[in-house]
């Protein structure tokens, strides 16, 4: 009997039975990031979110009817700062495609070492910036944009006047509450304080495309046209040679996804400006958002010194003293719940690679099996990846699943629990294990037997078998260690 697929809604604010609009052609879109720096662990989170259910809409639909889009934002005032302080003996536009370059490719490398799959596309804001000025013109002409000052900015008091889906739906939030959080700028051209920018002109030395609207000269997007754009692109139906469809049947898709913070106003001006543009009522059928992320029980910031980078963790020792491998940071999100706010700890950490070290001894060198039916059943019912985890440490103690399923199962997470030995252990791990058995061996000199047993049994729990023996040179006690299998 096929799946049932719920995920929670946060335009409906309820769970619902996922149905996609055509089975042969599943289509999600998740905002990326805006390449101007390291991306911090907060960034972390929706990439590995999606990413699981991206691995779970390919198990149930077939990896070839789904189709992930992932975009990258390369035109941004941030961008443009970062490029023009490291390389400013080069002419900006230069200096701003070495920054989106190097960015970008640390992202991926630092996504990749989390372990997520390559999405099924990741399209460049600059690509798409003739799109962009299609869906713009298209609003100008429905009456819901005008042209001012070199600005085209979105009305959403005209759009609430027109018959169709109203501005606000996706935040649910008072009027005063969206001019509060919209943290609009000041501008005499602008007829509402409401009003979002689309398109703006760019200044002599700032990148820039041809401008829509009949606006004369360059301009670059604002934030909110360039996800409605690419979204449109990658998975929506064109017509003849144009860019848009008219039958708002083939304008909407079925995922959109991102970071609670998305909500409003990046998702909801999303939305106006998509259905405003196309025609439809929805742009996406399901809206789905990760928590807010926080570290040791405090709001992530750099001057509360707990901001940190993905590749700060992976590579050095700045949190907790010790690396961190990234099946251990990727465990670590997985063990809350997606909507839930996240508190990233350093005993979460520990934690979550004393999984690691029990599931590996398990699997031992057993191949990737069949994903077991309850694992299914499991993460379908809105991604419960906490109650898959617990799971699998039940099955793991009663044995009740063969090593090769229950590998499938942790591939299914995206996390690796291949064929754990000495050599996979983590060299924070030895250094920890090594000193632990120091401790145990003063403790054992000391005759604290009751101690000593407890770091062996503590070891044993994380799959490490101790053997004790004597140096055959002087007679002293030696221990030597083993993953147990």
């Amino acid at each position: 009997m096929p799946q049932t697929l719920s995920l929670y809604n946060t335009l409906t604010r309820t769970k619902e039975d996922f149905v996609p609009i055509d089975p042969k052609n599943v289509r999600m879109y998740v905002c990326g990031p805006t390449v101007y720096d390291y991306a911090h662990i907060g960034n972390a989170r929706p990439v590995i979110v999606f990413d699981v259910l991206f691995r779970l809409l390919r198990h149930l639909h077939g990896a070839a009817q789904v189709t992930y889009v992932r975009n990258i934002t390369d035109v941004d005032d941030k961008i443009n700062a970062r490029a023009a302080r490291d390389y400013p003996g080069l002419p900006l536009n230069e200096a701003i495609r070495i920054v989106t370059d190097k960015t970008n490719a640390q992202f991926q490398a630092d996504v990749t070492a989390l372990g997520n799959l390559e999405p099924s596309d990741q399209p460049r804001a600059t690509d798409y910036t003739r799109e962009m000025a299609a869906m713009i013109d298209r609003l100008v002409e429905r009456g819901v944009a005008y042209v001012a000052d070199g600005h085209v900015l979105f009305s959403p008091s005209a759009m609430n006047a027109r018959k169709g889906p109203r501005y606000g739906l996706l935040a649910r939030r008072s009027a005063d509450d969206m001019l509060a959080g919209a943290r609009v700028d000041v501008a005499s051209y602008k007829r509402d304080e409401m009003d979002f920018v689309l398109w703006k002109p760019s200044k002599a030395d700032e990148p820039g495309w041809p401008s829509p609207a009949g606006i004369e000269g360059l301009g670059r997007p604002g934030w909110h046209i360039e996800c409605s754009a690419m979204a449109m692109a990658k998975l929506l139906e064109p017509f003849g040679g144009g860019l848009m469809c008219d039958d708002p049947m083939k304008n909407i898709f079925d995922i959109h996804a991102g970071g609670i913070d998305l909500v409003f106003p990046h998702h909801e001006n999303e939305i106006a400006q998509s259905c405003c543009a196309l025609g439809t009522e929805r742009m996406a059928n399901i809206w789905m958002h990760n928590g807010f992320l926080q570290v040791e029980g405090q709001k992530m910031a750099k001057s509360a010194g707990n901001f940190f980078t993905i590749n700060e963790l992976l590579q050095t020792t700045i949190f907790g003293g010790r690396k961190w491998p990234g099946a251990v940071l990727r465990l670590a999100m997985l063990m809350t719940n997606y909507r839930e706010p996240i508190d990233f700890t350093v005993s979460r950490l520990e934690e979550a690679e004393n999984i690691l070290v029990k599931a590996r001894e398990y699997v031992g060198d057993a191949p990737v099996g069949t994903i077991p039916d309850d694992a299914i059943t499991i993460l379908s019912d809105d991604l419960a990846t906490p109650s898959l985890i617990n799971w699998l440490a039940s099955i793991r103690k009663s044995g009740s699943v063969s090593p090769e399923d229950y590998h499938a199962a942790f591939a299914l997470l995206g996390v690796d629990v291949a064929g754990q030995t000495a050599a996979s252990l983590s060299d924070a791990f030895k250094a920890e294990l090594h000193a632990k058995i120091s401790e145990r061996l003063s403790l054992l000199a000391a005759k604290s037997f009751a101690e000593a047993d407890r770091i062996r049994n503590e070891l044993l729990e994380q799959g490490i078998q101790l053997k004790d023996g004597k140096d055959p040179q002087t007679g002293e006690r030696v221990t030597t260690w083993e993953v147990k299998r």
